[in-house]
């Protein structure tokens, strides 16, 4: 489902021929067992230098050799005394960004190497991350893996395309962000469609693909029909507008989207809650699928955050209002009609296993007259890192969150739910740091999370864009 990084070695030796020769067998196996310990992850394909380089051709060569390859992230390994200037000049053709490994070999002196490969690479404005251990050490990898996954999601959003289908939603500034800055920043490049292309596409779904969709839908999830907002006529518009969505996505070559929604669909045609809760999911009613980003308002700042945090997880991510803080209970409530994958119902990659806790609820007729079905169930527990990009007068910075989905009674869930809205997704979440922080800094009414804890990969991807970040945790900390 989700392709695995692209990481490239290049192994460095003695400057001296015979040096290089005596030590050359010694050398490749601490190369084989760093290629060895990160396919073991399961989450890297590495792409190995044909020679280990001794020379300034071989530099070159191997530098070439991985761009050919086109890596992601290129890994510089040390495990002797290696001349410094083969690093500098590997690096004018190996693609970044660049991490240095060390191997421990006490006997030769593989971090003088190191060292000098670093310093010469700043003296030029290359800025390596720097890791040293054995590759076997859990502890070690897994700090290889975290620079990995950041570096990768740097790659990975350049040439992006993220579709916009509606203009600004609602007056929400911070839902819309300049396509120029997103191109110049990230690589990432705007295209902009109507929400009436979805309507005349959604008309032209055949029948039998409509009714599929719909009892799928019935077969694993509960649906509340109500004859009014919630009809089996109206669920299939929504998975029409879904094959909509689809087909415009594959056509347009887009790789991340946000809908408006509000207030032209939800008043005139239907809300896009299925839409953007199936996009979102790793399966739809076709099979096993990858993700695709679906912000709701068309959130460009939510979306790129989601963006970004499922390039890093490699999971589903959420979207959700920052709704209501329960005093009483220390939970903050993360609330929203659309963009809840149902992933996040059962922490599941089986569509059953999530689906059996969902409920397609009637949509609010107050707010949204058209109708349609919510994508109700409550968050699965687990730990979760939160966070958004947002922009400080013109410059980005990330606000991370760590924090908890708890897990309530049945009563307690209904209780709750019906204090704030009863028809949408909830997930009850409680926060590493105290609300009167939270609602000091935290910059807009919309975040974004992944389960699991991804700070220091959000930390690393910030440091390698040049963003500012904050965390709020047990205390304040700005990066």
């Amino acid at each position: 489902m989700f392709k695995k990084r692209k990481v490239g070695i290049i192994t460095f030796s003695d400057g001296r021929e015979f040096v290089h020769k005596d030590l050359l067998e010694m050398n490749k196996k601490f190369e084989d067992r760093l290629a060895k310990a990160l396919e073991s992850t399961g989450e890297i394909e590495v792409i190995r230098a044909s020679e280990v380089v001794w020379k300034p051709s071989l530099a070159k060569k191997a530098g070439k050799e991985l761009m050919k390859a086109e890596v992601e992230v290129t890994i510089f390994n040390y495990a002797i005394w290696c001349w410094p200037h083969l690093t500098v000049m590997a690096s004018l053709f190996a693609p970044g960004p660049y991490l240095l490994y060390g191997q421990i070999n006490p006997k030769y002196p593989g971090m003088v190497g190191l060292l000098a490969a670093a310093g010469a690479l700043e003296q030029v404005g290359i800025f390596p991350q720097r890791v040293w251990g054995e590759p076997e050490d859990p502890e070690v990898i897994e700090k290889v893996l975290k620079f990995v996954r950041a570096a990768s999601t740097l790659n990975r959003l350049k040439g992006e395309r993220y579709g916009i289908f509606g203009g600004r939603p609602m007056g929400m500034y911070t839902a819309a962000a300049n396509g120029d800055q997103w191109m110049k920043e990230f690589g990432i490049d705007v295209e902009q469609i109507d929400q009436y292309e979805l309507v005349i596409r959604s008309e032209k779904v055949p029948a039998e693909k409509r009714r599929k969709g719909r009892e799928w839908l019935e077969r694993l999830a509960n649906v509340e029909y109500n004859g009014k907002e919630l009809t089996p006529e109206i669920l299939e518009r929504q998975v029409a507008m879904y094959y909509a969505a689809k087909e415009i996505i594959e056509e347009y070559e887009l790789d991340f989207v946000g809908f408006k929604g509000q207030p032209e669909m939800t008043n005139n045609y239907a809300t896009m809650d299925v839409v953007e809760a199936f996009l979102n999911d790793p399966y739809d009613w076709e099979g096993s699928k990858e993700p695709t980003v679906a912000a709701t308002e068309t959130d460009m700042d939510g979306a790129l955050t989601m963006e970004i945090f499922k390039h890093i997880a490699q999971t589903p991510v959420l979207f959700a209002d920052v709704r209501h803080y329960f005093e009483k209970e220390g939970l903050l409530d993360l609330c929203n009609s659309g963009t809840h994958a149902t992933y996040f119902a059962g922490k599941s990659f089986n569509p059953e296993e999530n689906l059996k806790h969902v409920t397609l609820y009637p949509e609010s007729g107050m707010y949204f007259p058209a109708g349609g079905a919510a994508v109700k169930h409550f968050a699965a527990p687990g730990k979760v890192t939160l966070a958004r990009l947002t922009r400080y007068d013109g410059k980005y910075i990330m606000t991370i969150v760590p924090a908890e989905f708890v897990e309530l009674t049945e009563e307690e869930k209904k209780r709750l739910s019906e204090e704030v809205q009863i028809e949408w997704p909830h997930a009850y979440a409680k926060l590493e740091t105290d609300m009167d922080t939270f609602m000091k800094y935290y910059p807009c009414n919309h975040t974004h999370g992944v389960y699991g804890n991804y700070v220091d990969e959000l930390i690393h991807f910030c440091e390698l864009k040049g963003i500012k970040y904050r965390i709020l945790g047990k205390e304040v900390i700005e990066g």
